[in-house]
């Protein structure tokens, strides 16, 4: 029996979007080691084992890659690893949130966020890209009132360098506000933590797109035994109509097709 793929279950990032995969590839793991928080420990993939995963991810059918300045070496890396393969690649990456030394710090003014995507480019070695959110530190609304990284990707998405913005937050509120002007929010969805639900009703109400972080709560997800964690994770998300795809960070080939066969059967069932 042939694995599933997700080929056929595209749907657009928000209402002008490009068309991606219901299941987006995080990248963290690629790149940063400290200061992470999983279940257990991990050791950052080598050059070929990380080509080898993204050459899988996209045999699967995910078109989908979320990646981060705070991800230590992830946008580096990844700028050769997809060289000659733009063209197959959605990609998300943010401004806001630096991380050296073992500490994140966090810097919305224009000058740092037009600095921040414009390194980006560098790294990913890129002219465009296609998503870049803003990596809240948790003050959502007083980001979005009082600093200028809205209006900055506003323009540098006028100028053409990127193709939408959004806010990765914390906070109901914070979403409500993001997706007011902005293209796309990224919230966290799972069986543990539903509190931001309704920023998902209002991009569903809206034609804004929703992206979905700790989908499987990094893996610390127990439910009663015999249920599939993972199948009732996604049957939780892809419920909701507002859902676009969910970004999952995992490195182990096996844990990546078993996400992919497990969302092609929940999608494929409703």
């Amino acid at each position: 029996m042939s694995q599933p793929t997700l080929h056929e279950l595209y749907r657009p990032l928000g209402h002008a979007g490009p068309q991606v995969s219901p299941l987006g590839l995080g990248t963290v793991k690629l790149g940063r080691d400290q200061g992470v928080k999983y279940p257990n420990g991990f050791r950052i993939p080598d050059d070929d084992e990380a080509r080898m995963l993204l050459k899988l991810a996209r045999d699967l059918g995910i078109n989908l890659i979320d990646t981060a300045p705070a991800y230590g070496l992830s946008e580096e890396r990844l700028g050769p690893l997809l060289r000659g393969q733009r063209q197959d690649w959605v990609i998300v990456s943010k401004v806001g949130e630096e991380f050296s030394n073992g500490q994140s710090r966090h810097d919305f003014s224009a000058a740092h966020t037009r600095f921040s995507v414009e390194r980006s480019l560098k790294r990913l070695d890129t002219d465009y890209i296609d998503l870049v959110l803003v990596h809240s530190d948790g003050n959502d609304l007083a980001i979005l009132n009082d600093s200028e990284v809205y209006p900055t990707l506003a323009a540098l998405k006028r100028e053409g360098k990127i193709g939408g913005f959004g806010f990765s937050g914390k906070t109901v509120d914070g979403g409500l506000k993001a997706l007011e002007q902005g293209d796309c929010a990224m919230v966290t969805y799972n069986l543990n933590e539903r509190n931001e639900k309704a920023v998902i009703d209002y991009a569903a109400g809206h034609g804004k797109a929703i992206l979905v972080k700790k989908a499987l709560a990094s893996g610390h997800v127990c439910l009663s035994p015999g249920v599939d964690p993972v199948r009732a994770s996604f049957e939780l998300l892809f419920e909701h109509p507002g859902v676009t795809s969910a970004i999952v960070g995992t490195i182990n080939p096996l844990h990546l097709a078993h996400n992919v066969a497990t969302v092609a059967k929940v999608l494929r069932d409703n």
